[in-house]
Formats: structure tokens, sequence, C-alpha cells
């Protein structure tokens, strides 16, 4: 009966398991499975978003909807395709979903949030602007503390000039944003 269940189904090996536990899918790799909802159901917030908030309109005329719109059935798509390989392609180890990983998501969050403090400043705790040179160094030194295991603080301070310089020649050489560069207490 397993042999006849497997060779109708067109499930591959795993058939006469499923059909042994009553199931029709089962999931090969949950780590492809989990990517693939969350892809989807970004890629379905910012569709719904974009469509429902903003003016489309067409390929030749783009409303303000039009790329987001795009982007979000893009991402829509590849979340289908990673969540039907999910469901297809078997994995050695399962693709089991292991330990939440909260240094590198407190680290790389953190990292923007410092970013825009420093950038702009908040008036309601008396920060002043700090500048880009100042919020690019706190960004790239804070994100390299998500990997505690590889960090360095002479590299990463490195990196932090690296990324200023190349962020101040960018933005306020070549393309003139008005923006600090500086802390306001260096500056004037």
């Amino acid at each position: 009966m397993a042999q006849d269940a497997q060779a109708g189904s067109g499930l591959g090996d795993n058939a006469s398991l499923c059909a042994a536990k009553g199931r029709v899918v089962s999931i090969k790799s949950e780590k492809d499975f989990a990517s693939g909802l969350v892809f989807i159901a970004s890629g379905g917030g910012f569709t719904w978003a974009s469509a429902s908030s903003y003016t489309i309109g067409t390929a030749s005329q783009m409303g303000p909807a039009y790329f987001a719109l795009v982007l979000g059935l893009l991402l829509t798509l590849l979340g289908g395709f990673i969540l039907f390989f999910s469901l297809v392609v078997e994995t050695p180890d399962g693709g089991k979903i292991g330990a939440f990983a909260w240094r590198p998501l407190l680290c790389i969050l953190g990292a923007n949030l410092a970013f825009g403090a420093l950038l702009g400043g908040i008036e309601a705790i008396g920060l002043p602007a700090m500048g880009l040179v100042v919020a690019t160094v706190a960004l790239t030194v804070i994100a390299a503390m998500a990997d505690e295991t590889a960090f360095h603080l002479r590299r990463a301070l490195v990196l932090s000039a690296l990324l200023a310089g190349g962020s101040y020649g960018i933005f306020i050489a070549l393309l003139g944003l008005q923006m600090p560069v500086w802390p306001a207490f260096l500056a004037g």
C-alpha cells in the first residue's frame, strides 16, 4: 500500500512517510519555510499598502506606488518560490531552526537607531546633532559588535573611518546634501 501511495502521489521518497502519518505534504527545510513565509508577509504588506494608499499609475506614467507595488509583488513571488522549495527539496539536516540570535538583532537595530539619533540629534532629550562622521563611527562600531567572536575595536575603527570618508565624499561633496558633518561644538 505504501508503494501504491508513493507511486501515485508525486511526493517523492517522503510519500510513504506522509501517508502513514496522515499528512499530504511535509516541510523538508524549516529555515526555508519560515523565510518564505516572512518574504510573503513582507511583500504582501508592501503590495497592499502601496496599492491601497497611493496612486499606482502605469508603466509609462508611474505613480508614487508603482515601484513599491512591483517590489512587493517580486518579494511575494520570491517568497512563494522559497516556500515551495522548502516543501519539495530535501535538506540533509532538515533545515532546523536554531536558537534565536538576539545579540546580532539588537546590535544591528541599535546601530541604526544610534545613527539616526546622532546624525540629527534628539531635542526632546537634549542630544545635539553630532553629524555624519560621529554617527557613521557609532553605526559601524555598534554593528561590528554583533559578532562577538570576530569583533576587534581597531578593525571597526578603521572600517568606520573609511565609511565616514566615503560617506562624506559621496553625500556631501558629490551630491551636495545638506546635513551636519561634525558636531556643532566642533564646527563652529
